[in-house]
């Protein structure tokens, strides 16, 4: 089960991906979780996957 606060959320699925897996694509598969169910409550707190570091970090895109 996924933490439902964000700053929760996002120190255990970055813990995860930096002792545990290679990307976030191989984290869903292995855990069984919906993609949807990190990316979208992380972005809404305006966190997204950077590929390169392997890791959800501040969102650099800005409001229009």
């Amino acid at each position: 089960m996924l933490p439902k606060d964000p700053y929760m959320l996002l120190s255990v699925i970055n813990m995860k991906l930096r002792d545990s897996y290679g990307s976030l694509e191989e984290l869903v598969r292995s855990e069984g979780i919906d993609e949807a169910a990190i990316v979208e409550p992380l972005g809404k707190a305006g966190y997204e996957y950077d590929p390169s570091g392997n890791c959800f970090k501040t969102s650099l895109k800005k409001e229009q």
